[in-house]
C-alpha cells in the first residue's frame, strides 16, 4: 500500500495481500472530489476490469483523513474469495495525496483494522472440512506471534469444569469442544468479546433441511469477528485492555449428541431444559459469558453471533441486531457502527419474553416450545441476559450480515463481510 505526492511516496505494510509497485495492467482513476469516504475507495476497486493487478487513485483534493478512508475501502473490496490453490496475483494500490507524511502517521491504525477485517472473513471463507474446531484453535494459537496472550480449555477441562452447555454442543464431533481466550493486555480493565464459534451446524438431532445447510459453515462468524478485533488490537498496540472468550465446537449428529429434553448444568450452576439442539449458540455463549465475566471482571461485555432466523426476518441482510442492558454501552455500539458501516437497530427483550421461558423441570428454558411466528431473536436475548449478572452487556445478532447476500460497496456478493471486527475493535482506547 502507498500514499504518494508528486515528488514523495512511502510505503506502510498493511497485511492485506497488496503489495507496493505496478505493472501494465495497472488503472488511475479519478474520483469526484466532493466524495471522499471508504464506498467510494471500494467502488474504485470494484470498477477495475478483471483480471487487474493495480488501482491508482488521485486523492489530492482531499483531506488526508479522506484519502486514508479511501485507501481503507478499496483494500476492503479487493479481498477475494479464496479458490483452490493460491493465487500468486498482487495488486497495488497507489492512493496520491497532498500531505503523505501525515497519510503515514494516520494509516497504520486503519490498515489495522483492515487486516482485522480481513482476517475474520478468511476464517468465515474457510469449508468446515478445513476448519474443524482443532484447526480454528490451532489459528488462534498462531495469533500469539502478534503479541496476543492465547490459552484454550479442551473438552475434558470444560467438562471438569463443569461447562455443561457448550460441552453438550459439542461433544458428538470428532473434535472439540474448545474455549479459547484470547487477551490484550492493555491498561485499564478489559472490554470483553464473546463470539459463537460454531465451525458447522447441522442443526444436531434437530437437524436443518438439506437447502442450504452448506452455509453453516459460517456460524462461526461471530468468533471469527473477535479474533479479527483482537488482531486489530494487537496491530495497532491499543492503549486500552481486551480479551475475548471464544466458543468453539461443531453442532453435531452421533451417538453421543445431546437430545431435546435433557437438563444441561451450565458453568453458572443454572440447569437449562433443552428443547430444539438447532438452538446451540445461546448455549455455547452461555458457558463463554459467564467464562469472561467471572474469569476476567471486564467492565462491559459484548457477545457476537449468528444466533437466530428471526433476526433476519425483522431486519432482513442489511442491519444487526442489538440487544442489551446498558444504554451507555448500546449507544457507543450504534456510533461505532455507522462509522465503521456495520450496522444495528436496537431490539427489545421484554417481561414477556423471559416467562416464555420459565421451565417446570429446569431454571430456564433453551428456547419457547414450538410454534408459529416466536420472537425466536427476543427469546435467545432473554435467556443470554441470565448469564451476565449486573455487568454491562450487549449482544450482537449477525446473522443475515455476516456474508453479502448482494454485491455492497465494501463487499462482494457472496463474500464474507467479516461483520463486527472494526465495530468491536473502535470500541477499545488508544
Amino acid at each position: 500500500m502507498r500514499f504518494a505526492a508528486v515528488t514523495e511516496h512511502f510505503s506502510a505494510r498493511a497485511a492485506i495481500g497488496l503489495e507496493n509497485g505496478f505493472d501494465a495492467q495497472g488503472q488511475t482513476i479519478a474520483l469526484d472530489p466532493s466524495l471522499g469516504d471508504e464506498a467510494d475507495g471500494a467502488r474504485a476497486w470494484a470498477a477495475l476490469a478483471e483480471p487487474s493487478r493495480g488501482l491508482e487513485i488521485d486523492a489530492r483534493e482531499w483531506p488526508t483523513d479522506a484519502a486514508v478512508a479511501i485507501a481503507t475501502g478499496a483494500a476492503l473490496r479487493a479481498w477475494r474469495m479464496p479458490k483452490g490453490a493460491p493465487t500468486c496475483l498482487k495488486p497495488a494500490l497507489l492512493v496520491l495525496c497532498r500531505a503523505p507524511e501525515e497519510a503515514r502517521r494516520l494509516w497504520p491504525r486503519a490498515a489495522a483494522a483492515v487486516a482485522g477485517n480481513l482476517f475474520a472473513r478468511a476464517l468465515v471463507a474457510e469449508p468446515a472440512n478445513r476448519l474443524t474446531p482443532a484447526n480454528f484453535v490451532e489459528r488462534m494459537k498462531a495469533l500469539a506471534e502478534e503479541g496476543l496472550t492465547v490459552s484454550v480449555l479442551g473438552p475434558q477441562e470444560l467438562e471438569r469444569r463443569g461447562y455443561g452447555a457448550l460441552s453438550a454442543v459439542g461433544r458428538a464431533a470428532p473434535t472439540g469442544p474448545y474455549l479459547v481466550t484470547l487477551e490484550w493486555k492493555g491498561a485499564g480493565q478489559p472490554i470483553a468479546f464473546v463470539g459463537k464459534g460454531l465451525c458447522f451446524d447441522n442443526g444436531g438431532i434437530s437437524i436443518k433441511p438439506a437447502l442450504g445447510m452448506e452455509a453453516m459453515r459460517a456460524d462461526m462468524a461471530g468468533a471469527a469477528a473477535c479474533a479479527g478485533a483482537m488482531l486489530a488490537l494487537a496491530l495497532r498496540g491499543a492503549a486500552g485492555a481486551a480479551v475475548a472468550v471464544l466458543a468453539v465446537a461443531e453442532n453435531a449428529i452421533g451417538a453421543d449428541a445431546y437430545r431435546p429434553g435433557d437438563v444441561l448444568i451450565s458453568a453458572s450452576g443454572r440447569s437449562i431444559q433443552v428443547m430444539d439442539t438447532d438452538a446451540e449458540g445461546r448455549l455455547a455463549l452461555a458457558d463463554a459469558l459467564h467464562h469472561a465475566i467471572t474469569r476476567h471482571a471486564p467492565r462491559a461485555v459484548v457477545d457476537i453471533a449468528t444466533l437466530t432466523g428471526s433476526i433476519v426476518t425483522a431486519l432482513g441482510h442489511h442491519r444487526a441486531g442489538l440487544f442489551g442492558n446498558n444504554p451507555t454501552l448500546r449507544d457507543a455500539l450504534m456510533t461505532m457502527g455507522e462509522v465503521v458501516g456495520e450496522y444495528l437497530w436496537p431490539m427489545p427483550i421484554g417481561t414477556a419474553h423471559r416467562e416464555d421461558l420459565n421451565s417446570d423441570i429446569a431454571d430456564i428454558l433453551q428456547c419457547a416450545p414450538a410454534g408459529r411466528l416466536l420472537p425466536d431473536a427476543c427469546h435467545a436475548a432473554a435467556f443470554l441476559k441470565e448469564f451476565v449478572g449486573e455487568t454491562a452487556w450487549a449482544h450482537l445478532d449477525i446473522a443475515g450480515v455476516e456474508t453479502a447476500e448482494e454485491d455492497t460497496p465494501l463487499a462482494a456478493k457472496g463474500a464474507p463481510t467479516g461483520f463486527g471486527a472494526r465495530l468491536l475493535e473502535g470500541l477499545v482506547e488508544g
